[in-house]
């Protein structure tokens, strides 16, 4: 299969955790999660179908459980049957999942741990933006709660700001909401293009892709958020998925 390739993709990613109704893997950044009928590049799906083409030919199914952004990295379930794109499905809509992220944020907490429950909603519904996508906290959003704690705080050198990676729980999944609740708390991630210090980064990117000037201004090529650990039922027990932090993100606090 050809592929454009109108900005980066890292189309990697390595099994973690397999049985034969379940495929847990850790998915690389920048690489979207499944075609959006925009543009032809590989995804994540792409490589998984090509991986399980022997269940696929024999009446599997592949089906994405969680979703990452394109820019995340870490852990993503798979089902590969019916049976457990149900309970699967079932164990995410009755919140039986447990995920954990890594992020590198810019500056030092004054917290060790805090909890951020602020409702998240379209940025659009209470004020003007040029990104679609973009959410906010604001009163007429959805009910969310992220719960975060310090792990490492990292000096700043020359143009690069201080850092500090920071352990996230989420007790809710509304979409970008690690990003935009630290963001809210005055510490957003480290490369966030959307909700960094200057909304214009994203804008750029999608007009020119990824430029010396961003890189100026950024620091980091993509967003450094990584789901580093999933726990869910299945079949009786509770699994348990680490996926170990990318070699990226490591320089950054090393």
């Amino acid at each position: 299969m050809s592929f454009d390739m109108p900005i980066a993709v890292e189309a990697d990613f390595s099994v973690l955790w397999e049985d034969d109704g379940v495929l847990a893997v850790g998915k690389a950044a920048p690489l979207l999660m499944h075609p959006t009928g925009e543009k032809n590049e590989p995804t994540l799906l792409h490589g998984v179908q090509e991986l399980l083409a022997y269940e696929l030919a024999c009446g599997g199914q592949v089906s994405l459980v969680n979703r990452l952004d394109r820019e995340t990295s870490g852990v993503v379930l798979i089902a590969k049957t019916p049976e457990a794109a149900r309970e699967l499905g079932l164990a995410m809509q009755n919140r039986l999942m447990q995920k954990e992220y890594l992020a590198v944020v810019q500056g030092w907490p004054l917290w060790e741990s805090a909890c951020c429950a602020e409702p998240i909603g379209r940025m659009a519904e209470v004020a003007p933006t040029r990104i679609y996508v973009r959410q906010s906290c604001h009163a007429g959003g959805r009910a969310c709660e992220t719960h975060f704690r310090v792990l490492k705080r990292v000096p700043g050198q020359g143009a690069v700001p201080p850092l500090a990676l920071v352990q996230c729980s989420p007790r809710t999944g509304r979409m970008h909401q690690i990003r935009v609740h630290l963001a809210w708390l005055g510490y957003p991630l480290l490369g966030d293009k959307i909700y960094g210090r200057d909304e214009t980064c994203y804008l750029d990117f999608i007009a020119h892709g990824w430029t010396d000037d961003l890189a100026t201004r950024l620091h980091f090529h993509r967003h450094a958020l990584h789901a580093s650990e999933l726990t869910f039922p299945w079949r009786g027990r509770m699994v348990h998925v680490q996926a170990p932090l990318p070699a990226d993100m490591a320089a950054l606090v090393q």
